[in-house]
């Protein structure tokens, strides 16, 4: 992914803004013309058609609605990056030396996880370049399973956290030592300026040796691998070792060193592996929430910062009840920042400094989480991982062009939350008997977005930071993604009354109006835009020379995403393959909005569907493989329909989506794996996940 320079940011500006423009007019002449006949219809009294054209009128509009909003989002993209500085090393320095840098806890929620992947996140987190951090290890599974290979992985994770800390003790304890040496020579009398820049330029090849020994001696199992040696071990030590070639330079020309710089590069060095790791299982507890989502094994622990705590067994149960500090058998810190990264992220050695930098700026005081929307791993060996890797990239640009508008959304991916924030919209509940405390919360799957809501309403805001420092993992194959996709579905249309009390009660109607553009797109597309296709795809609409405008009108829209894709590393050529992959997923999105529907009329929530991280195959639902094959018919046969009724757009425009999904349903699922899948799925209807060793073709 290259960077933008500042003539192509220029460039890429005014073409978009012709893209607006073109949008715009095309739109006017489109759905001015589906309204005359919409008013015609409705004057002789055809009613039926008039329906139909009033609905075709508001989809198209919608759909053109999101067009905009793609292409405005990338015009305040631009505009961010054109604006953008990024922190210069002394000004990293400066905050990373400051008397009292905030405190950071990272937490990583895990539930079932690949142990190797766990790992992955926990060292990308325990090697973070920042002064004073914490990493816990939330682990939600059950604490006493009763199948082996359940308890295998269980054990496998628990004993991740030592594990890091005992990689770490080594040169943690060299860098210590080093340090703990310069300031007793420097408390003996002046300093040989000339030895200790020796010192510090060897104890800096030391550094460069940990990190790349360790790079090249890393099993690279898949493509998030390489890209985890890259970023948390190879650039660390070419960065480590310009930084000893730096001091040999300044020895062979005989330049003076100040003792601050000495000491500020002695401490830095040392503050490098001085991470602690610990792990915490909310489950063991009967006083703590059991939820079984991702919300509330973050909320969990959040309630216990600042605390003593001991464990007492009271009637077969086992509790955690307050304590003092002298008695308590879990204390757990108190931190300015709350950084939450899922188990299968990546974040660049810098993430946290540079984000908290943004937070300690001076106006930023009520910024209370600041992020780098996550970008999929790179160079992904399935098609499937690799286009659903590309719509992944393309949100990218979509957070950081909501933030130019103050419509950010949180995505909890990898954010960094000021734990004031956290506690401003805290709620107390009862789970069980027992009081609990919910910081973000679990009424919806989506428990980012709507806690996005919950802090703009207390006047807080959220912040993108315009860098790609952020990867997570991309399902790799149906089944997985059919999860994940379909969680991301559910729960948008339950926020949005919550959204529009918040846009209703602004001060300003002009932010109201810019942000809610924005934000109602945002929870409402996955609803709107692929219940409206289908419906298009269904219905006869007008197909006189009045519709003659409407591809132009999606024309620049999808020319601005295939560069945007070109932009991410990926070809031009596979907006097509998006396009043929968003449509093989409307089954899965409308699954979503059906659950949502399902818990606005029950009240009952909706089970947070977890996305498999573990090595096999993930059987998909038989209803959903129906659903691609039944639309893929009804697509087939409404094309064959038209064409015989003489309605020929409309007839090119189904048969051009239908090959499009029978290119999808053969290139991402396949048919060999679609016949397996389906028995698998029938035969194992309650499983989720299966081996590999029970489906003879190689997944995607």
């Amino acid at each position: 992914m290259s960077r933008w320079s500042t003539a192509e940011v220029r460039g890429e500006l005014a073409l978009t803004h012709i893209a607006v423009c073109v949008t715009v007019i095309a739109s006017v002449l489109s759905l001015g013309g589906i309204l005359l006949s919409l008013v015609e219809d409705v004057a002789i009294g055809r009613w039926v058609s008039s329906l139909g054209q009033g609905l075709f009128l508001a989809i198209v509009s919608f759909l053109i609605y999101g067009g905009l909003v793609y292409q405005l989002a990338r015009l305040g993209h631009l505009n961010r990056l054109r604006q953008h500085r990024r922190a210069a090393e002394d000004e990293l320095d400066r905050f990373f030396h400051g008397p009292h840098p905030p405190t950071v806890t990272v937490l990583v929620p895990s539930y079932k996880e690949d142990p190797l992947v766990v790992r992955r996140t926990l060292l990308s987190a325990a090697l973070q370049d920042y002064p004073r951090r914490r990493v816990v290890l939330l682990i939600d599974d059950p604490p006493h399973p009763g199948q082996a290979s359940d308890i295998r992985l269980l054990t496998a994770v628990r004993g991740l956290a030592a594990e890091i800390q005992e990689t770490l003790r080594k040169p943690r304890d060299h860098f210590e030592d080093a340090l703990r040496a310069f300031l007793e020579r420097r408390a003996r009398g002046p300093l040989d300026a000339h030895q200790e820049m020796q010192r510090l330029a060897q104890l800096y090849r030391d550094a460069a040796s940990w990190f790349e020994r360790h790079g090249a001696g890393y099993c690279l199992g898949d493509h998030a691998d390489a890209l985890f040696v890259e970023i948390t071990f190879r650039i660390p030590a070419a960065r480590y070792l310009d930084q000893a070639n730096r001091w040999a330079r300044r020895i062979a020309q005989a330049e003076p060193a100040l003792t601050q710089t000495l000491l500020a590069d002695h401490r830095r060095l040392a503050a490098r592996f001085q991470a602690d790791l610990t792990s915490f299982e909310r489950k063991r507890f009967d006083n703590l929430s059991h939820e079984p989502n991702k919300a509330m094994n973050l909320n969990s622990y959040i309630s216990l910062m600042g605390q003593h705590r001991r464990v007492v067994d009271f009637c077969s149960s086992v509790l955690l009840e307050p304590a003092e500090a002298a008695e308590a058998s879990l204390s757990v810190p108190n931190p300015d920042y709350v950084l939450m990264v899922d188990a299968d992220s990546l974040i660049s050695p810098d993430y946290s400094l540079r984000l908290a930098c943004v937070l300690a700026e001076p106006g930023n005081e009520r910024v209370a989480v600041v992020q780098t929307p996550y970008s999929a791993f790179p160079h992904a060996p399935g098609a499937l991982e690799r286009i659903a890797g590309a719509t992944t990239d393309i949100q990218y640009f979509i957070h950081q062009g909501f933030t130019s508008y103050g419509a950010t959304f949180w995505v909890g991916a990898n954010a960094l939350v000021r734990k004031t924030a956290l506690d401003d919209i805290a709620e107390s509940d009862t789970e069980r008997g027992h009081p609990i405390w919910r910081y973000i919360q679990d009424h919806t799957v989506i428990e980012d977005t709507e806690s996005t809501v919950d802090l703009i309403s207390r006047g807080w805001k959220l912040y993108n930071y315009p860098e790609r420092l952020a990867f997570s993992a991309t399902p790799p194959d149906f089944g997985s993604l059919l999860i994940q996709r379909r969680r991301w579905a559910n729960g948008g249309l339950l926020i949005l009354p919550k959204l529009v009390r918040y846009l209703a009660g602004r001060a300003s109607w002009a932010a109201a109006i810019r942000e809610g553009f924005m934000q109602c797109h945002y929870l409402t597309s996955l609803a709107v835009a692929n219940a409206g296709l289908l419906l298009i795809l269904a219905l006869s609409f007008d197909d006189s020379t009045r519709a003659r405008w409407l591809p132009l009108t999606a024309l620049p829209y999808f020319a601005l995403y295939a560069r945007d894709l070109r932009r991410s590393g990926y070809r031009a050529s596979d907006v097509f393959r998006v396009y043929a992959l968003n449509l093989m997923l409307i089954p899965v999105n409308l699954g979503g909005v059906l659950q949502s529907l399902r818990q606005a009329w029950t009240g009952k929530k909706s089970p947070f569907g977890r996305t498999p991280k573990i090595k096999g195959r993930t059987a998909t639902p038989p209803r959903y493989l129906i659903a691609e094959y039944a639309m893929l018919t009804q697509w087939l046969v409404g094309a064959t329909f038209e064409f015989l009724h003489g309605r020929l757009l409309h007839g090119w425009f189904a048969l051009a989506n239908a090959a499009f999904l029978a290119y999808a349903l053969m290139r991402f699922i396949g048919l060999p794996e679609v016949r397996d899948q389906l028995a698998l799925a029938l035969r194992f209807r309650k499983s989720r996940v299966v081996s590999p060793r029970a489906v003879s073709s190689p997944a995607p």
